[in-house]
């Protein structure tokens, strides 16, 4: 049966790996919608090659700008977060591939969701600010939610005959990121440019800044909290540079599952849109002559206390990890822009945290209310 497929962030880097990947099976999909944000010369070249039903871009002026470059088309365009939820919740999608950072994928999820639509999930801060929330309407409307995360996707994979009951804990790893073996000292010296190389994944900026931090892992602990229905107490974080190993599951027993794939992030989003179906493809293999070895280590917590924040605000929950999520946005695109240090995200994003009243019961109204607030509070923390 054809999978009838919307994708917001279809201009990023895993917007356009879905693309590639559905590409690859052009008669199990068929691309209802689009949305990006300003890349209106990639997103006109995937509306001529796709032909969307509706698309969608950040602004009223994107969208004209968008109009103008496609000319007489079939296509819709919309644009804003009113754009983001049609793409969303069209009447022909069945499934949503959600790829847009921060906050800006929560609503739209929910509204797919409502709408009985399937959800394929890179966007880790849907999770992470209101995973309580979107877990139980998902439960509620009989959804799949699945992960794109390659460590989540591993998790799955390693759990897909086990029974998650005798899971005594689940291990993430990371690679460390570009500064693994920096010294602490150096770290207040980096450039962005130094925080965008990491060595193994090519990622968005955000993200990639994310990883350098640890943060990234940190949301993917709460991530897996919320997924897999595990305490903190279970999810463990390893350094592992090779990234070879995606996830590994020790059970009651001793024994222990390990996934494994070349770093390409197509593989889980091949998972994920075939519903764990194995198919043929042309992704590079795991070669172990080249690998030579695979290493572990423990995090410097220390050195990157921003994935000991994390699970802080896991623990805390209500609305606290919204406000780790938006005050690390906030931080990052500071950071990205040259106006603090690298050192300072992990420490405005503390200061946010200090300052916040939880409300441990939250609505969306709440959750979307706190992202607000931390916004505003690393902002006004710079003025």
């Amino acid at each position: 049966m054809r999978k009838n497929v919307s994708i917001l962030g279809s201009t990023g880097s895993i917007g356009l790996q879905t693309l590639e990947v559905i590409s690859s099976f052009p008669n199990r999909f068929k691309v209802i919608g689009l949305a990006a944000k300003d890349n209106i010369n990639v997103l006109a070249e995937q509306v001529k090659k796709f032909s969307p039903k509706i698309v969608s871009v950040e602004t009223e002026s994107t969208a004209e700008a968008l109009q103008e470059k496609l000319g007489k088309t079939h296509t819709v365009i919309y644009f804003g977060s009113e754009g983001l939820i049609k793409v969303a919740s069209h009447k022909e999608a069945d499934t949503v591939v959600v790829a847009i950072p921060g906050s800006a994928g929560i609503i739209p999820t929910m509204e797919a969701i409502k709408l009985k639509k399937n959800i394929a999930l890179a966007s880790k801060e849907v999770l992470v600010a209101a995973g309580n929330i979107i877990m139980k309407e998902a439960a509620k409307k009989k959804i799949r939610l699945t992960p794109i995360d390659s460590e989540h996707s591993g998790i799955a994979q390693c759990l897909k005959s086990e029974d998650p009951s005798k899971i005594k804990r689940v291990i993430l790893t990371a690679s460390g990121g570009p500064f693994l073996v920096l010294s602490a000292d150096r770290l207040s010296k980096v450039s962005v440019s130094e925080a965008l190389a990491h060595p193994k994944w090519h990622m968005g900026d955000k993200i990639s800044v994310d990883s350098a931090t640890l943060m990234n892992k940190g949301f993917e602990v709460i991530e897996a909290h919320h997924l897999f229905n595990l305490d903190y107490s279970k999810i463990d974080v390893v350094i592992h540079p090779q990234s070879m190993i995606h996830a590994m599951i020790e059970f009651i027993d001793g024994s222990m599952i390990a996934q494994m794939s070349a770093t390409d992030m197509r593989m889980p989003i091949q998972y994920a849109l075939l519903d764990g179906e194995r198919a043929y493809n042309k992704f590079d293999l795991v070669n172990f002559s080249k690998i030579g070895a695979l290493t572990f280590d423990l995090p410097d917590k220390e050195k990157f206390p921003c994935l000991e924040y994390a699970y802080t605000a896991g623990r805390r929950g209500g609305t606290m990890p919204a406000v780790l999520n938006a005050a690390n946005n906030e931080a990052v695109r500071l950071f990205l822009e040259g106006k603090i240090k690298f050192t300072d995200i992990p420490l405005l994003v503390k200061q946010a945290m200090d300052k916040h009243f939880i409300t441990s019961e939250p609505t969306l109204d709440d959750i979307m209310a706190a992202d607000l607030w931390a916004k505003k509070e690393i902002i006004t923390s710079m003025a």
